[in-house]
C-alpha cells in the first residue's frame, strides 16, 4: 500500500468518503466481534461445561489466526491490490460467523477464532495502512478505531438481549455478525472497486521471483527495526489490559461481586462505550498537546481508576470506575498507530504496522489466556493484580518507543 488514489488529498471525493466509511466499518464489524467474548463468557461456560482455562484456547486460537496473516500479509500484498485484500480479510471474518450460530462443537468454535482472527488482520491492518498514509492521518485513524470501540460497545447490548432470551441458543448471537459481515463485504466491493486486482497481469518467473525476493526482504527489514519491537511492547501491554478487563470482568462480578448474569452482562458496554468516547473526544486535544506527554498522563488515570474498581467493592462503583478506564484507554491505540506511521520507512510501512498489530494481538491473547488459566486455581479475583500489573508495564512500554524525528502538519 505505498500509493493509495487519495494518499495525499484532502478533497472530500465521493471516492475518498466512501473508502474512509468502509475502514471504518471494517473497524466496526471488528468491534462487535471483540466486544461480545466478554459477554458470552459465561455462557460460553455453562453451555459447553468448560472451565475458565478452556476459554485460554479461544484466545490463543485469535493468535495463531494473527501469526498467519502476519506471515503471509507483505506475500498478499505484492501480489494482490489493496481492495483483493480487504475482500479476502471480509470473506474469513463472515465464514468465521457462518461456522458458530448453530451452536457447533467446542472445537470448531475455538477454531472459527482462528479464522476470524486472520481475516481481521488482514482487513484492519491494510485499511489502518491506507488511512494512516492520507494527510491528518490522526483523525481519521482517530475515526476509524472509534467505529471499533463503537462496534464493542453495541455488541454486549445485543449479545446479552439475545443470550439472556435464548439461553443455551446464545449462539443465535452471530446471527447478527453475519448481516454485519455481508454489509461489510458490499462496502469493500462497492469503495474499493478500483481496487479489486492483482497487482500484475502477465509476467515472467523472474519477475515472480522478484516480487517473493522484495517480500520477503521487507519482512527481513522490518524484523531488523527496533522502533518497530518497541512500539510493539507497548500495544502488547496495551491489548492485554483491554482485552483483559474486557474479556474477564463479566464473570469476575458475577462470581465475586454477587451480580446477576442478565444485569453485569452489559458492564462491558460501560468499557467499550469509554472508549468509543475516548477515542472521538480525545484525538485532538492528544495530538494537540503532545502525544507522549498525553499518553503517560492517560497511564496514571487508567491506573488510577483500575485502583478504584478493585478496592471499591460496589457494583455500580465498579461500572463508573471501568467506564473511566476506558475513556483514557481511548485514544491510544490510534496514538500509537499515528507515531507508527511517522516512525517506519514508507516501503516496510505495510509489514511494520502489520507485524505490531500481531504482537498487539499476542497481548491480547496471552494476558487473558493467563487469566483464565490462573482464574481456574486462584478464582478470577485474580483478574485484579494482573490488570495492575499490566497497566503499569504499560505505561513503563511507553516511555521506551523512540521520539519521532519530527513533527507532520
Amino acid at each position: 500500500m505505498r500509493g493509495e488514489a487519495v494518499d495525499n488529498s484532502n478533497d472530500f471525493t465521493f471516492q475518498f468518503i466512501t473508502k474512509i466509511v468502509a475502514a471504518g466499518f471494517s473497524f466496526f464489524f471488528a468491534g462487535t466481534n471483540d466486544g461480545c467474548l466478554g459477554s458470552l463468557t459465561p455462557y460460553i461456560l455453562r453451555t459447553y461445561g468448560v472451565g475458565t482455562q478452556h476459554i485460554a484456547l479461544i484466545y490463543a486460537s485469535t493468535f495463531c489466526g494473527w501469526v498467519l496473516a502476519a506471515a503471509t500479509n507483505s506475500h498478499l500484498g505484492r501480489y494482490l491490490d489493496l481492495g483483493a485484500i480487504l475482500l479476502i480479510g471480509a470473506v474469513l471474518q463472515l465464514t468465521s460467523h457462518l461456522l458458530r450460530f448453530w451452536t457447533p462443537p467446542f472445537g470448531l468454535y475455538v477454531i472459527t477464532f482462528l479464522i476470524q482472527a486472520a481475516g481481521m488482520a488482514y482487513q484492519d491492518s491494510h485499511s489502518n495502512t491506507f488511512v494512516a498514509s492520507i494527510k491528518g492521518a490522526h483523525r481519521w485513524l482517530g475515526f476509524i478505531h472509534a467505529m471499533y470501540a463503537l462496534g464493542c460497545l453495541v455488541s454486549p447490548f445485543v449479545a446479552t438481549a439475545i443470550a439472556s432470551k435464548v439461553g443455551d441458543r446464545w449462539p443465535l448471537f452471530y446471527l447478527f455478525l453475519v448481516g454485519i459481515g455481508v454489509v461489510n463485504i458490499a462496502a469493500v466491493l462497492v469503495a474499493f472497486r478500483d481496487r479489486l486486482k492483482l497487482k500484475a497481469g502477465t509476467e515472467s518467473i523472474e519477475d515472480t521471483m522478484s516480487r517473493s525476493k522484495n517480500a520477503s526482504k521487507d519482512f527481513v527489514e522490518t524484523l531488523k527495526s527496533p522502533p518497530v519491537y518497541l512500539l510493539s511492547l507497548f500495544y502488547f501491554f496495551m491489548l492485554g489490559v483491554g482485552i483483559t478487563a474486557g474479556g474477564w470482568v463479566v464473570e469476575y462480578l458475577v462470581t465475586v461481586r454477587d451480580g446477576k448474569l442478565p444485569d453485569v452482562g452489559y458492564v462491558p458496554a460501560g468499557l467499550w462505550g469509554g472508549i468509543f468516547l475516548g477515542r472521538v473526544l480525545l484525538a485532538e486535544p492528544t495530538h494537540r498537546f503532545g502525544e507522549r506527554k498525553m499518553t503517560m498522563v492517560y497511564c496514571i488515570l487508567i491506573l488510577a481508576f483500575q485502583l478504584v474498581f478493585w478496592l471499591v467493592p460496589n457494583l455500580v462503583g465498579s461500572a463508573v470506575a471501568i467506564c473511566f478506564l476506558g475513556f483514557f484507554f481511548g485514544p491510544m491505540f490510534a496514538t500509537g498507530m499515528s507515531i507508527g506511521s511517522k516512525l517506519f520507512d514508507k516501503r516496510i510501512q505495510p509489514t511494520a504496522l502489520g507485524f505490531v498489530f500481531v504482537l498487539a494481538q499476542a497481548g491480547g491473547s496471552l494476558f487473558p489466556a493467563l487469566t483464565g488459566i490462573i482464574a481456574s486455581k486462584a478464582g478470577v479475583k485474580a483478574m485484579q493484580p494482573i490488570l495492575v500489573v499490566l497497566i503499569a508495564a504499560m505505561g513503563f512500554a511507553w516511555v521506551l518507543v523512540p521520539k519521532v524525528p519530527r513533527r507532520d502538519e
